[in-house]
């Protein structure tokens, strides 16, 4: 570990964090990463920025600063390119803290996955790969919330930015070399889309697997019950888990139509939980339907049925396009992960979308997008030297 990463400066205070932005708000690249703690809590606290630029390594204390806009503002600075790994993260952090979007990013973990690493690569595994530099753990579990910082929890919190500028210009030119830098910049240019941020509130019970197997009535009481779990959790800062854990959900849901008594007496359901809560499930079990709770429900994936022949056609197009990202060296996670042939299946546009065009539509060619989005219109033609998959006559 290299001594410079014990040389840094510490921001506590306002007067230090303007001048960190007046030294920094006309230089080209800034390297940064953050420290959390989520555990226990509804708003995630933002605890520590790391930060490698020209001017040196700098470590900026959110909780005692409070006020973070003149950072924000390098953030979205469209001159300055903030180079992360993993940076998502990061930026959805900042987003759901500070309500902002990045401006010019290169993200190391994403570009590694063009130029043959597996996605998500570790950051360990990056910089061994190209800078030959073994990282230890150590601290990457600690107390980032206690004051005062202990020197080795500074040391690994510096080590996550002290070489960013070495992999963001190594992978740039690995781009270069197989003139992949533009699709890169394509898959880099979605953290810069508010959309990328948002989350439907209502998702959580929309996608759950329990949903599905619900009558109308417990479906539109499961929406209720994860609306009034999420909204308790954010008054009281708390997490979702400490107001209602996931466990109980499904008993409560399978109960609560014989009425309060019913959960007091389900030997699943905590008493205590029964007794405090008892009153709120059931009114919110009773309220009549809304028409925007109907509007909800209808999006609620179908239960479709399985039909083996068309999972295996399934599975040999992910075969096929599995092949295809080895022979190009590009991980497979980063073209279509496993979890979108389902949605492609289930007609869902938005899974369409994200291969018809860009730099997928480049690479896998647009006959192979067809057969894709033809998926369940397909068959397969075993013949003595070769297997056909080809669309059914009708």
């Amino acid at each position: 570990m290299p001594d410079r990463a014990l040389e840094y400066t510490l921001i506590e205070h306002p007067r230090d964090l303007d001048a960190f932005y007046q030294e920094h708000r006309n230089l080209p690249w800034m390297a940064f990463d953050t420290e959390f703690v989520g555990e226990k809590r509804f708003h995630t606290l933002l605890c520590l920025i790391q930060v490698n630029s020209e001017k040196g390594l700098f470590l900026i204390d959110p909780i005692r600063l409070g006020n973070l806009d003149p950072f924000l503002d390098l953030i979205t600075d469209p001159k300055i390119t903030k180079i992360t790994h993993a940076g998502d993260n990061d930026y959805r952090l900042l987003n759901n803290l500070f309500d902002i979007v990045p401006s010019n990013v290169f993200d190391t973990q994403i570009a590694a996955g063009f130029v043959g690493y597996n996605y998500p690569v570790s950051f360990r595994r990056l910089v061994e790969g190209e800078l030959g530099v073994h990282l230890k753990k150590g601290y990457a579990v600690t107390d980032w919330e206690g004051r005062p910082f202990q020197s080795k929890q500074l040391r690994y919190a510096l080590n996550d930015v002290l070489f960013l500028p070495d992999l963001r210009g190594r992978l740039e030119k690995k781009l270069e070399k197989q003139k992949r830098t533009h699709w890169a910049e394509e898959e880099l240019a979605l953290l810069e889309k508010a959309e990328y941020y948002y989350r439907d509130p209502n998702d959580e019970a929309i996608k759950s697997n329990l949903m599905r197997s619900l009558k109308p009535k417990e479906q539109v009481f499961l929406l209720r019950l994860f609306a009034w779990r999420r909204k308790l959790a954010e008054e009281r800062d708390h997490s979702k888990e400490m107001v209602l854990p996931a466990k109980y959900i499904s008993q409560i849901v399978r109960s609560i139509s014989s009425g309060r008594e019913a959960l007091k007496h389900n030997r699943r359901i905590p008493g205590r939980t029964a007794e405090k809560y008892g009153g709120v499930f059931e009114e919110l079990y009773n309220r009549p339907i809304s028409d925007e709770e109907r509007e909800i429900l209808k999006r609620i994936p179908s239960e479709m049925d399985e039909d083996p022949k068309e999972q295996i056609i399934m599975e040999m197009l992910y075969q096929v396009i599995k092949y295809k990202c080895l022979e190009e060296d590009i991980s497979i996670n980063m073209v279509v992960p496993r979890g979108e042939l389902r949605k492609i299946r289930a007609d869902e546009d938005d899974a369409l979308e994200l291969l018809a065009g860009g730099w997928r539509q480049e690479m896998l060619g647009a006959y192979f997008l067809d057969w894709l989005s033809n998926a369940n219109r397909m068959k397969v033609d075993l013949l003595n030297d070769r297997i056909v998959i080809h669309p059914e006559e009708h």
